[in-house]
């Protein structure tokens, strides 16, 4: 796999997909259109390709055999350097189902049956709007972060976040607008040394004393037995 080139058109996509015959017809239709693709049929192999290659999107589905779809997406979040874009193909259409697919960090669902043109589309729309948040700034509303410098700006004016602080707000904003797990932003920033169970607390009290207290409106939020999100106000 070569790197991402936002020139190219088509777009790096790994499929992983037990049943051949939905798979063989994604990768027809999504080939005529110009993208490239990988192909898995266990979730074992799914996310070791996923660890191993760029890709720009990740068409995950839910019924997987060894590690289903949610504990590939689970592990991806904690495992991988970058927020990948993942889309998640699943029989089941129900509310718990989508909040459960959402929770353990995919990015967007789609129900089978569903079109193959509605699925390019939004493979193209993951991709864009990961690549708007993989390039040195990210700009999210108020918020600017420049990555290269590690500096935060809010509204204009910039932040003193320590660099426990800085992290926490990166994770966060690479992955917007998703909720990201507790366990996941606990692995990101200590990997698998343990740490005390107050110690993510603290940092984000002391993030949220920086970033909001001054300012008329919080961004950072907690969203309860789930994790945390940014909540950025339309412009």
């Amino acid at each position: 796999m070569g790197s991402n080139k936002a020139e190219q058109a088509g777009l790096q996509v790994l499929l992983i997909e037990d049943q051949l015959s939905i798979a063989k017809n994604i990768a027809s239709y999504m080939e005529q259109k110009g993208h490239q693709f990988d192909f898995a049929s266990t979730g074992h192999h799914g996310l070791a390709l996923a660890l191993a290659h760029y890709y720009d999107v990740i068409i995950l589905d839910l019924n997987l055999p060894g590690l289903d779809g949610l504990q590939v997406c689970q592990q991806l979040r904690q495992q991988a350097e970058r927020h990948i874009p993942i889309l998640m193909l699943t029989a089941r259409d129900s509310i718990a189902d989508k909040v459960s697919g959402f929770q353990h960090g995919t990015d967007d669902y789609l129900t089978k049956p569903f079109s193959l043109q509605e699925l390019e589309v939004r493979c193209l729309a993951l991709s864009r709007r990961h690549l708007l948040q993989s390039k040195d700034t990210i700009e999210l509303g108020p918020l600017l972060l420049d990555k290269k410098r590690q500096q935060v700006c809010r509204d204009g004016m910039p932040l003193e976040l320590s660099s426990m602080g800085y992290k926490i707000l990166l994770v966060l904003a690479e992955a917007y607008p998703q909720v990201v797990s507790r366990s996941t932003l606990s692995h990101k920033l200590w990997r698998d040394e343990p740490t005390e169970s107050d110690a993510l607390r603290s940092h984000i009290y002391q993030l949220r004393t920086v970033l909001d207290k001054p300012f008329a409106y919080p961004l950072l939020k907690t969203v309860f037995g789930v994790g945390f999100t940014l909540e950025i106000p339309p412009q």
